[in-house]
């Protein structure tokens, strides 16, 4: 009996020992995109005065329009928040409602940044014009290929939710994405403020 015990003790440190092993790999793994991030802003900061006699960001931003693109995502945000309140009352329904609102969100957001590249491609303004046009490309273009992938997780959050319900792991899933998205805005206001903004003055 003590044995039986003793193995269900070791079973249970076990688990609680490979859910903490989640949470840190999680976080390692955002501090790796930290640091991709922060080498990108380094590499913009030192290339996005090198135009080569090419159009300088005052020239090629539309200010307005990324602005707009700017509010959907941070109002996807806001509403990732309203299904992390919905998940505390354990609907399914109510939490899929917003996560539906926050993958279309996402999209829009996507949406008008294909435009831009595909609007600055047809100007004949291309990824090897310039080094400015080079940082640009790889730094916007990174954070969209993450908020894609984001777009990607939440759908697939919310056929697992549909599929098994509000239980522990859903929940943990959930947080985890939750934080993901909030690193993804976070990440997109210094794009704005650096990029867009700074470039536009």
């Amino acid at each position: 009996m003590s044995a039986a015990v003793a193995d269900n003790h070791h079973g249970e440190h076990e688990h609680h020992f490979d859910g903490s092993n989640r949470v840190f790999g999680f976080w390692v793994y955002i501090m790796s995109d930290c640091v991709l991030f922060a080498t990108l802003f380094a590499v913009y900061a030192v290339f996005h005065t090198h135009t080569f006699g090419g159009p300088s960001g005052k020239e090629l931003f539309d200010l307005p329009f990324v602005f707009i693109e700017t509010l959907f995502l941070l109002f996807s945000s806001f509403t990732f928040g309203l299904a992390m309140l919905s998940r505390n009352s354990g609907s399914v329904a109510r939490v899929t409602g917003w996560l539906w609102v926050t993958a279309i969100l996402g999209i829009c957001f996507i949406a008008m940044e294909i435009y831009e590249f595909h609007h600055l491609y047809v100007e004949g303004h291309y990824w090897a014009s310039s080094a400015f046009l080079s940082s640009f490309f790889a730094l916007v273009g990174t954070h969209g290929l993450h908020v894609t992938l984001g777009i990607v997780w939440i759908i697939s959050m919310i056929f697992q939710l549909k599929k098994h319900g509000m239980t522990p792991l859903t929940k943990t899933k959930l947080t985890y994405l939750g934080l993901f998205w909030h690193f993804l805005d976070i990440v997109w206001i210094f794009v704005f403020s650096v990029v867009y903004l700074m470039g536009a003055i």
